[in-house]
């Protein structure tokens, strides 16, 4: 499955560049390993997408509740391509 995910351009940066292998999000999609996200990166002080966009895939998922906060998942992901 695919999802397309809003990405504040810090976070959007640090994933391109290879130093974010992971994303923590709330589980709101039922994400599952070999998904793939598209992180759309995001300007939140103009609100509006930059246009630049991350194709990335979903290797592992941890939601353990002694981890994670209720409802929330990290996904490790493994950089794909830029679209």
């Amino acid at each position: 499955m695919e999802h397309e995910l809003k990405t504040h351009q810090q976070f959007y940066e640090a994933a391109w560049s290879g130093l974010k292998t992971f994303e923590v999000r709330k589980n709101d999609r039922n994400y599952q390993v070999g998904d793939t996200l598209i992180l759309k990166e995001w300007d939140h002080t103009k609100e509006v997408y930059t246009g630049q966009k991350l194709r990335v895939e979903v290797t592992y998922i941890l939601s353990d509740p002694q981890y994670v906060a209720k409802g929330f998942v990290i996904l490790a992901i493994n950089y794909r391509e830029m679209c």
